[in-house]
């Protein structure tokens, strides 16, 4: 049955699924499990490279961290567009949005186990870097599908603010988890909790609880698929390929489409690079504990609700999606050429703060912007939406590899700042370009 476009429940319960994995995000990738991770795999000597042995190999406990979480991404890039176009090709998409859920959610709760503990001999770090990347593979996945409902439940002068939707329920979301685990974590006696690896395990357990009870929501909700499917007899592995193959000759002759993906590309090497390495930069370069780190953390999640909502207002109601954009695009070089110049702690916070306004809107706008270029009738939305998150993926390996190779060769992180100026810098100029061609809905809606 076909599905109704902005009807406000179905609308609500797809935002609730931001809701439920945005946890995820805030708590295992960038504040308690990262410290946790460190401390537990440090040796308290500032003196020595911390090393840890996994499965029998010798490594650097960081270099294990940003392994684990590159296999991640790399399955993820190679596994979504192939299932995504086998879940359009049949109609069940949201069978495939709760298979990747219910893995990462149960991965991460197992994360509760991960302890190394000298005294008495436990050491799971081998089962939990495996859970750790299942979790984000969980993460990930859902994401392609969860992502392709936006053309089928809003028309598209209502996408950019559903999208803005989801991701301020996700913002408020993680946000309200992440205070509470804290309670457990900065104040433990409250529960007489004399164990000090406990409070962190409990977090992450809390998280795989929190994700699978609100995805729930969207679960009854949300439509089994693509209303539009024309079921196939096909081999499911190389009727995947044929899928995404077609999408790609769709890509080639869409030259706003093809375009924006170039933008988007070049400047997610810079948003995402970004997101990722902060604490370490302020850490690193400046020196700041890890409270005030997180602290951080969480007024860049408290700015990016209504920086994503400014965001979604502008481009609907003054200047239009690319326009915005753009203009986001130069607020972002400009943090990153301030970034490789500030010294002082008040300097970092109100960079914070300026990147947090731009993170949330940036994220918002690119997906509802991509959903505004998909040609609309197509029953094809999560093989579209699969090659919007790989590339996503793949510019993020990118990223992260230039980041840490430029200061490996200059000595410098504030050199590898510059370098993600660089690419915001490309990504604006396939911006200006997508002027020349973009619909005109999209330029001035």
């Amino acid at each position: 049955m076909q599905t109704i476009k902005n009807d406000k429940k179905t609308i609500r319960s797809w935002a609730f699924f931001d809701w439920a994995n945005s946890a995820y995000n805030l708590v295992i990738t960038s504040t308690i499990f990262p410290a946790y991770f460190t401390a537990i795999t440090s040796d308290k000597d500032d003196s020595t490279i911390d090393y840890v042995y996994f499965f029998g190999y010798k490594i650097i406990n960081s270099a294990l961290y940003s392994y684990a979480m590159a296999f991640a991404f790399l399955v993820i890039a190679v596994l979504s567009p192939i299932l995504s176009s086998i879940a359009d090709a049949r109609g069940n998409k949201k069978i495939f949005m709760k298979m990747f859920t219910y893995l990462g959610a149960i991965a991460c709760s197992a994360l509760f186990f991960f302890e190394i503990n000298h005294e008495t001999g436990v050491n799971t770090l081998n089962f939990s870097v495996i859970m750790f990347v299942l979790a984000a593979i969980g993460f990930w996945g859902s994401l392609v599908f969860y992502n392709s409902y936006l053309p089928e439940i809003a028309t598209v002068e209502e996408q950019d603010k559903v999208s803005a939707k989801g991701y301020t329920y996700g913002y408020i979301g993680s946000i309200v988890l992440q205070i509470i685990c804290f309670v457990f974590v900065f104040k433990p006696e409250w529960f007489g909790i004399v164990d000090a690896s406990i409070p962190a395990r409990l977090s992450f357990l809390l998280v795989g609880v929190w994700w699978i009870g609100f995805a729930q929501i969207p679960f009854r909700k949300l439509p089994k698929g693509s209303p539009d499917f024309k079921k196939q007899k096909q081999n499911i592995i190389t009727g995947g390929f044929k899928e995404l193959n077609k999408v790609w000759n769709q890509v080639k002759h869409m030259k706003y489409l093809k375009r924006f993906l170039f933008a988007f590309f070049f400047y997610s090497m810079g948003v995402q690079t970004v997101m990722l390495v902060a604490t370490i930069f302020g850490e690193k370069i400046l020196h700041l504990p890890t409270s005030k780190l997180i602290a951080t953390i969480l007024v860049l999640q408290l700015v990016a609700i209504p920086g994503a909502m400014l965001m979604s207002y502008l481009s609907s109601k003054k200047f239009g999606n690319v326009n915005v954009l753009i203009g986001v695009v130069v607020i972002w070089i400009g943090a990153c050429i301030s970034a490789y110049f500030i010294h002082t702690e008040m300097q970092f916070y109100a960079l914070a703060v300026v990147i947090g306004l731009v993170m949330g809107g940036i994220q918002s706008l690119s997906r509802s912007t991509y959903s505004k270029f998909l040609p609309q009738q197509s029953p094809d939305h999560t093989s579209f939406f699969s090659f919007y998150d790989v590339t996503e993926k793949v510019a993020l390996v990118f990223g992260m590899f230039s980041f840490g190779y430029i200061e490996v060769l200059s000595g410098s992180m504030r050199n590898s700042v510059i370098a993600l100026a660089l690419f915001f810098v490309l990504g604006l100029v396939f911006l200006l370009l997508l002027k020349k061609v973009q619909p005109k809905a999209i330029a001035v809606s």
